[in-house]
């Protein structure tokens, strides 16, 4: 049986100020994305991520024992992906629902990322990324508008929610890459 690696630098910022300036590591300009916009480039980083998943020959090594490796961020934005179609969903269903919880290094260790195969977290998040970018792209403009919280006090329209969500995968892709 493998040990488990380390766990990663816990990440306690609030996110959240992605939707008012761009972010100072990766880049990325969310805040004034379209939800379309959102859904294509969910599918176009997906496929990035499936790149570096199938064909990085250091997938699975970490370059600091606190820091995820590929593998480990590539099967975190999986689950992302999967998380957050799950809330659009709830959002959808249900007026101005309260998230559950969620932590990613709980995850990260419960489910070994560390020990996932990368060929198949590869397809899963390919999967994922489709699934939530083909929901997107159906919403109707009066969609936009519906709401959902975290228990932390943040509040989204599933405008702003969509454009959230994309930073996440984009950020560490960005992390993997740079």
């Amino acid at each position: 049986m493998s040990t488990a690696p380390p766990p990663a630098e816990a990440d306690d910022k609030d996110w959240t100020w992605v939707l008012e300036r761009p972010c100072p590591d990766c880049g990325a300009e969310v805040g004034t994305m379209s939800v379309a916009e959102v859904a294509n480039l969910n599918k176009s980083c997906a496929a990035s991520w499936a790149e570096v998943l199938r064909t990085r020959d250091d997938v699975g090594i970490r370059p600091t024992p606190e820091t995820w490796s590929p593998l480990e961020y590539g099967a975190h934005v999986r689950d992302v992906f999967r998380l957050f179609l799950e809330r659009l969903e709830l959002m959808l269903s249900e007026d101005d629902p309260m998230f559950a919880n969620w932590d990613p290094n709980t995850t990260q260790v419960a489910e070994r990322y560390d020990l996932q195969d990368p060929l198949v977290v590869a397809d899963e998040l390919l999967i994922a990324a489709n699934a939530i970018a083909d929901r997107f792209a159906e919403l109707t403009p009066e969609q936009l508008t519906r709401t959902g919280r975290r228990s932390d006090g943040a509040s989204f329209t599933i405008e702003s929610f969509a454009r959230y969500e994309i930073h996440d995968p984009v950020h560490h892709l960005w992390d993997v890459t740079q």
